[in-house]
């Protein structure tokens, strides 16, 4: 969903729309490539399931997408297509050679794939889009995964089809199971998330439990989910900017780090603030989306841009001293999603 973030940052940088120029150099007529050196394609490291399904994420939330946007999501499509199996799983890992190095499986990937196709299903200008993802959606979405946050990810994609087909049984039923599966925070305050571990795309989980509560008409998930949000959203602001978990994650109790910081962890708060922004109105969250949008601008610990204008790409991480300057497929779907969240006046 988009929320209404400023055209310009709070120094007054101009936030430039959406760039694709370099989703279109990673990606060929198979796939994705998901790593970069700079912003060189590393084909020796293929493709994978996670970095496609997040590639048609974002091809079909673009609003007036072009020719190529509209070419790069049936390719991102018939991918994933080929990755799922008979039974709803999917294979993850596909080499340069176009052979599977895994088999079929319900982890992370399933669900991304299954937030793609929701996605695409709900959202595509193509109709034969929006057929052929549906299709392959209600097939993976007959199936659950055992992991909490794989579950949130294919429950994004059955939010995306329930707003545009509220009566979507399949989808409200993954839904309503991954918000089970998530858990509701704990009484603590210092601490009001439902797992000892905070990991990465944290701000997923509290999205999916705000999206159950509005599409499912349950305002306990909604409330739930809105808490776990803002605690999140408090905990990584530091000296009125975005600082988000590092890689390591945080464990309750224990200490934490500040880097290497991960665009993924930017991206998903920027969509959670966004869907809350959207149901509730609250200002909160549209400062959340800004500030989401100025980490990748240079208003972050270090203080340095976290994308090359020049050729549209993400840098990989923030460390200590600066931007790991690889630009790979995560870390540039993480700078367009959250980019997408700027509107016009």
């Amino acid at each position: 969903m988009t929320a209404g973030a400023a055209l310009t940052t709070r120094s007054g940088r101009a936030v430039p729309a959406a760039p694709f120029t370099h989703l279109v150099r990673l990606t060929d007529d198979t796939g994705l490539f998901e790593h970069a050196r700079h912003a060189t394609v590393r084909r020796e490291h293929g493709y994978c399931t996670d970095d496609v399904a997040r590639g048609l994420v974002v091809t079909s939330r673009e609003l007036d997408p072009s020719a190529e946007v509209l070419r790069l999501a049936e390719r991102y499509l018939a991918f994933l297509t080929h990755a799922q199996d008979t039974d709803g799983a999917f294979h993850n890992r596909l080499d340069f050679g176009r052979t599977w190095t895994d088999q079929p499986g319900l982890g992370d990937w399933w669900g991304r794939a299954l937030w793609g196709l929701g996605t695409a299903a709900a959202r595509s200008p193509l109709r034969w889009i929006r057929q052929e993802a549906l299709l392959a959606f209600t097939q993976g979405a007959a199936r659950r995964s055992t992991d909490p946050r794989a579950m949130a990810f294919a429950a994004l994609g059955a939010a995306e089809l329930l707003r545009a087909d509220p009566g979507n049984e399949p989808a409200a039923e993954l839904l309503a199971d991954a918000a089970i599966a998530i858990g509701t925070p704990g009484p603590d305050p210092q601490w009001p998330w439902p797992h000892e571990k905070l990991t990465y795309a944290n701000a997923a989980l509290a999205e999916v439990l705000i999206a159950a509560g509005d599409l499912l008409d349950d305002p306990p998930a909604l409330t739930a989910g809105l808490r776990m949000l803002t605690w999140l959203l408090e905990i990584q602001i530091s000296d009125d900017r975005l600082s988000v978990l590092p890689s390591a994650g945080w464990q309750h109790g224990g200490p934490r780090l500040r880097h290497d910081q991960q665009p993924i962890e930017v991206a998903a708060l920027a969509d959670a603030c966004a869907t809350a922004a959207t149901l509730t109105g609250d200002q909160i969250w549209h400062t959340g989306v800004r500030r989401s949008i100025d980490w990748f601008l240079g208003d972050n610990d270090v203080g340095q841009v976290m994308w090359d204008p020049a050729t549209g790409g993400g840098y990989d991480g923030l460390t200590l001293h600066g931007p790991n300057l690889n630009q790979g497929a995560e870390s540039t779907l993480a700078l367009i999603s959250t980019l997408q969240h700027r509107t016009p006046g």
